[in-house]
């Protein structure tokens, strides 16, 4: 059997039926993640997975029926899993180990997943491409010579080679849409507070989130009602009700779903204007009405972003010193010599240049008129949000500015950072937003659309890009 054309629920299915061992599955994606691995969308594969795997049959012999028993899962290398490297693909953490599993990988580990390696990512989650890796670029599963899109896009090149039915990314200003829409498959971006980020290293603490990148809708809600809940180890997390399959079947028609202004002046001229116009019209037949709403800060929601992601990221990656954690550079006269040297050679190009933005933006005499305004604008845009969801039930957007672009294309960090236009006010809003691939651009790859929703509301966007998917 091609397992690897198979979705993660019929997956589920097979090894809880006992057509297929949790073992031959795990040597199987282990095999593929051989067999693409020109594609270095993996940075490590976990030989002890297929022992697991062992232990795991043994298990479901005796009974126990996960909701991920016995399936392969990948995750990327930001999140800890006790006893494996997490290098965030950087040179500073190349021997660091976990001592300890996040919330997420444990959640995997009860429902019986098999964690089978660690996805290559942009250098500490920071990039629209996968080219800032410490340990070479990732490729574009549908196209070699094109990036994967990022900061997941070893995550999201892995599930659409078919390394692993499921993959976990991380998302704070598209990370995990932007790129699934690059490959052709589905990501969300969960409301903030949704899933633990507790053994995840941060990048932006107020904004980003752990999220599941699968072929199918129904196999990321299905992933997601594994990840969600209430953490005691961190108090961002929230608990609310999970259910996001109960009604995934049911039809669309009646369902409000806005069209921002906005957004259509901004779309004039790029390539994503066709999948959003077609996704417009393939929803009009299913019944769906449409309003016209406006978001007046939307177009303010990336220099937005670009103040308050740096800024916390400065504060974040302070911790990365060579004396407390991360290699440290010999040599040094003194301690400032020492944090000198040692974040000069830990640290790529990007990290540091948003290191050195985020003090910028937090210097004395630049806080008030840069990070305060950017809050400022953050609750703008949360005030225009809830407003907007008075008449609808969902947002459509498109994900990305068109189809992935080449390796080495984009060279200018200005109009890199523009590819997030569309993904990033999700993260500025703490809104769910879910990327589904829509149809083909000019050359052939795909372009998705996005559907934002209210917040703690992803069961009603997992309906509507189902009843997109199947159209």
């Amino acid at each position: 059997m091609r397992f690897e054309e198979m979705t993660l629920v019929k997956l589920v299915k097979l090894v809880k039926e006992r057509k297929v061992t949790s073992e031959e599955l795990t040597k199987y994606f282990i095999a593929r993640c051989e067999e693409k691995k020109k594609y270095n969308a993996v940075l490590e594969v976990f030989e002890d997975a297929i022992e697991r795997a062992r232990e795991m049959d043994k298990k479901i012999e005796q009974g126990f029926c996960g909701k991920l028993a016995g399936v392969p899962v990948i995750i990327k290398d930001n999140i800890l899993f006790e006893g494996k490297k997490c290098t965030c693909a950087s040179k500073f953490l190349e021997d660091y180990v976990a001592q300890y599993s996040s919330t997420v990988a444990l959640k995997l580990l009860k429902e019986g997943a098999i964690i089978i390696a660690r996805a290559n990512m942009d250098e500490f989650a920071m990039g629209s491409s996968t080219e800032n890796s410490a340990y070479g670029v990732t490729h574009n599963a549908l196209d070699f010579e094109r990036v994967p899109g990022g900061s997941s896009g070893g995550s999201a090149s892995a599930v659409a080679l078919g390394l692993a039915p499921l993959a976990l990314g991380t998302d704070t200003g598209g990370s995990i849409r932007q790129p699934s829409a690059y490959n052709g498959i589905v990501g969300i971006k969960p409301t903030y507070g949704r899933v633990s980020r507790y053994g995840v290293v941060a990048f932006s603490s107020s904004i980003e989130q752990v999220g599941p990148m699968t072929k199918t809708a129904e196999d990321n809600a299905y992933a997601l009602e594994v990840l969600a809940g209430k953490s005691d180890k961190d108090e961002t997390s929230v608990d609310v009700e999970i259910d996001f399959l109960s009604d995934i079947e049911k039809p669309i028609a009646g369902i409000r779903i806005g069209l921002v202004s906005e957004v259509e002046d901004l779309l004039k001229g790029m390539e994503s204007e066709k999948a959003y116009k077609s996704a417009i019209e393939a929803l009009k037949a299913q019944g769906v009405e449409f309003v016209k709403v406006s978001m007046p800060s939307f177009k303010v929601a990336l220099p937005c972003y670009y103040i308050i992601a740096p800024a916390e990221a400065t504060s974040n990656l302070g911790r990365f010193d060579g004396i407390k954690y991360t290699k440290r550079q010999e040599g040094a006269k003194d301690i400032n010599e020492t944090y000198a040297k040692s974040r000069s050679a830990g640290f790529g190009k990007e990290v540091k240049r948003r290191i050195m933005l985020g003090n910028f933006v937090l210097s004395s005499g630049f806080f008030d008129a840069y990070y305060n305004k950017a809050k400022a604008v953050q609750q703008k845009l949360k005030d225009e949000s809830k407003k907007i969801f008075e008449v609808c039930d969902a947002v459509l957007l498109p994900t990305t500015v068109g189809e992935a672009f080449k390796l080495g294309q984009i060279t200018d960090p200005v109009s890199m950072y523009k590819e997030d236009y569309f993904t990033i006010p999700a993260n500025i809003m703490g809104l769910p937003a879910i990327s589904i691939p829509f149809e083909k651009g000019s050359a052939g790859m795909p372009l998705s659309v996005q559907i934002m929703g209210r917040e703690f509301d992803e069961k009603t966007i997992y309906r509507i890009a189902h009843s997109i998917e199947r159209r």
